[in-house]
């Protein structure tokens, strides 16, 4: 299992809840997450229209093809039940929280599924905390 994480988020959200979702691919964008070359800085998923979109994450061109490549930042569709983007939509304008990428992954069936975070942001004084707490383990 190929799998990675969005440490930058881990830092700047506490983390609610995680929802596995599949995510609609192109060929070639499958071909550079397997080659690890996709950046999660500053993507987010956004509920429209009933369907939960990812935006900004970055997925490196594949070097091997011709014309047929994508777009690195486009959107991308994320498959999630109705009933489950409809508890999500009331958290996210309810509550004020946040729909974050913690982790992307390929599973055993070669799959490529996302964990969405439901998260709230950090206060600057938490992020401190979160700093000593690693450091105190580290040693």
């Amino acid at each position: 299992m190929i799998e990675f994480k969005n440490r930058k988020a881990q830092h700047d959200y506490f983390f609610i809840q995680e929802i596995e979702a599949g995510i609609v691919l192109k060929g070639t964008e499958i071909k550079s997450i397997r080659l690890g070359k996709l950046n999660f800085k500053d993507s987010y998923a956004k509920i429209d229209d009933g369907e939960i979109w990812l935006y900004n994450l970055h997925i490196s061109p594949y070097e091997k093809t011709t014309y047929f490549n994508h777009e690195p930042t486009r959107k991308r569709k994320l498959l999630l039940h109705r009933r489950e983007i409809k508890k999500l939509r009331n958290k996210v304008e309810i509550d004020g929280m946040t729909l974050v990428p913690s982790m992307i992954y390929i599973n055993e069936k070669s799959k490529c599924k996302v964990m969405i975070a439901l998260a709230k942001g950090k206060k600057s004084y938490d992020k401190r905390e979160t700093i000593k707490k690693r450091d105190e383990e580290r040693a």
